[in-house]
Formats: C-alpha cells, sequence, structure tokens
C-alpha cells in the first residue's frame, strides 16, 4: 500500500533538491552587494628625453663591401681626365641608318666618348656593338664600337 508523505518527508525532499541552487543564489546575491574597488589614479610618464645627437652628414658615408676589411679611407670618387681621342680610330664610321661610331676611350673598356661633344665620356656597359644610344648631352644618337 501507498503511504502518503509525512511533513518530515516533505521538508527532507525540499531540502535535497534545492539546497543547492539556493547556496548559489545566496552567493551571487552576497557578491553583487560588495563594493568594488576605487580605480587606481592613472599614473604619470615623464617624455622620454634622448642625448643630443651628432649632426650627421649628407650623404652619408657609403660603407665599404667586407666589412671585415681593411676601412679604406673616404676620399671623392676619380674625375675622368680628358685625354685627345685617340688617331687609330675614325670618329665617324656610316653605319646603320647613317649614324656615327663613338669613340673608344683607352683603358676604360666601358667609356666612350661622344662623337657629338668631344671630351665628353659616356658609359655604355651592358650595351652590346653596334646598338644605338643617345648623347646625353646633345640628344643626338651614334652607335657603341
Amino acid at each position: 500500500m501507498a503511504t502518503s508523505p509525512t511533513p518530515d518527508t516533505i521538508s527532507e525532499i525540499f531540502i535535497m533538491k534545492f539546497s543547492i541552487p539556493l547556496a548559489l543564489l545566496a552567493v551571487f546575491f552576497l557578491a553583487s552587494c560588495a563594493e568594488e574597488p576605487p580605480p587606481p589614479p592613472p599614473q604619470r610618464h615623464r617624455p622620454t628625453t634622448y642625448a643630443p645627437t651628432q649632426p650627421q652628414e649628407y650623404p652619408p658615408q657609403q660603407q665599404p663591401f667586407n666589412p671585415n676589411g681593411p676601412v679604406q679611407p673616404a676620399t671623392p670618387p676619380p674625375v675622368v681626365a680628358s685625354s685627345p681621342p685617340p688617331a687609330a680610330a675614325p670618329p665617324t664610321k656610316v653605319a646603320k641608318g647613317d649614324y656615327p661610331y663613338g669613340i673608344p676611350v683607352p683603358g676604360k673598356p666601358h667609356l666612350v666618348e661622344s662623337p657629338y661633344s668631344p671630351g665628353k665620356y659616356i658609359d655604355v656597359e651592358g650595351f652590346p656593338p653596334g646598338t644605338e644610344v643617345k648623347d646625353p648631352y646633345t640628344d643626338k644618337i651614334f652607335l657603341v664600337p
């Protein structure tokens, strides 16, 4: 036969079923009532002061190719001195489109003297012989010897 629950068993059932949720609710309630500490005052940082720098030379000195090699003194690049054209090379040969050839500079494999502006050297490195190039001084076309 089934017995009806007594008041003792009802209170035991209520305590067992609702004790954990009731405890959690009490903890959350107490935690929400606690005061939060005030935020710390903002700290002021001093501005950074750098040591005074020495004036830099412009343009900066070029670094050597081999950092482990001996240090070379800084000297300005040598100026190409103008020399009289060699007599062996004719200054103007007629070729492609009636353009003259540049005059090779002795001892300088990549420099030629322009047939249009004597005494002015032009670097033609990377251009094969017979290539048309423009004289930067006169904007006229000549051929690489």
